[in-house]
């Protein structure tokens, strides 16, 4: 039977309607602030890439990013808080390299799994290890810190940003490639980790660029080498560990978003487009620059597989270091 075309029109319009009415009660994302989770305390590396990431998207999106910072526990306590969020866009986590090592060390106690729980966005950032002294180990160079540790060894004492982090890694790995021994001071931070360092309470920290640069460049820290393939722009003056003498040892933090999985595609997708316009702009590139980092981009299911990859690399370092939190 053939209905009426004034029917069918009426019918049209009803669903015309009633679509209208389901994308009217789905406010375009964002609709209200959006709180952006940092597992450091103010003032460090991972802090400093998430201000410029939230003021960025503040500008962008038209409403306000918040950086909430929660440290403790390398970065556990605001991972946890991220995966216990509603995946609705408006809880993000910027994340660093520890989050990947997270379970090689706290398998037993976290509650979320670092590659699954969470739907990956983009890095932004990342810097690479610099081997740093203070006024309580006046070396100035590689050789003379080595023969320093060992003269005493387990006695000299290295600051990292947490037990577990990045920092505690590097700096382990370091230790074994060397056959030194040196005492492990974890902080809650970058920032609170390399004012001890300046006040002669620690010897010496393996700490991002970005984290120290600003006090290698006034004086009040040394920068010893560098780990990474080559010399720093940054720090022309600095040798690479390689240069340095001590072979095959590289290592750098990155900076990334990450969103509690089940976060809908739309808003991923928006925040991907965010997220590579921030690394692309020459504004962020200079003020990443400045701080010892560089702009880096790699987003979505790359960005996944990179998660996925360091999760295996430093399960298997912990175990072949034996690498235990405190």
């Amino acid at each position: 039977m053939k209905i009426a075309t004034p029917l069918r029109w009426a019918m049209a319009a009803t669903g015309l309607t009633v679509a209208l009415a389901a994308h009217a009660q789905t406010p375009a994302w964002p609709a209200k602030p959006v709180r952006v989770l940092v597992g450091f305390s103010a003032g460090g590396p991972t802090d400093v890439v998430a201000r410029a990431f939230a003021d960025y998207a503040s500008r962008t999106l038209g409403q306000p990013f918040v950086v909430d910072n929660k440290p403790g526990a390398n970065t556990i306590l605001a991972a946890e808080a991220a995966v216990a969020a509603p995946a609705d866009g408006y809880t993000l986590l910027l994340g660093a390299t520890n989050h990947t090592m997270i379970p090689a060390l706290y398998s037993q106690r976290v509650k979320f799994d670092a590659v699954r729980s969470f739907a990956p966005v983009c890095s932004l950032a990342a810097s690479p290890t610099v081997l740093v002294v203070g006024p309580s180990m006046p070396v100035k160079s590689v050789d003379a810190f080595l023969q320093t540790v060992k003269a005493e060894p387990g006695k000299r004492t290295y600051a990292t940003p947490g037990s577990g982090s990045s920092g505690h890694f590097a700096s382990a790995q370091f230790t074994r490639l060397t056959h030194t021994s040196m005492n492990h001071i974890p902080y809650k931070g970058a920032a609170q980790a390399i004012t001890d360092l300046m006040g002669g309470q620690v010897d010496s920290s393996f700490a991002t660029l970005g984290s120290v640069l600003p006090q290698v460049q006034s004086g009040k820290l040394t920068a010893l080498a560098v780990a990474a393939p080559k010399r720093s722009a940054l720090l022309p003056n600095v040798p690479t560990f390689e240069e340095a003498g001590v072979k095959g040892y590289t290592a750098d933090a990155w900076y990334g978003l990450l969103a509690p999985v089940g976060t809908p595609p739309a808003v991923l997708a928006t925040l991907r487009r965010v997220a590579t316009e921030f690394t692309q702009a020459p504004a962020t590139r200079e003020k990443l620059r400045s701080l010892g980092m560089e702009a880096q981009h790699t987003c979505a299911e790359a960005f996944g597989a990179q998660l996925t990859q360091e999760v295996k690399l430093y399960g298997e370092l912990a175990r072949a270091l034996d690498l235990k939190t405190e």
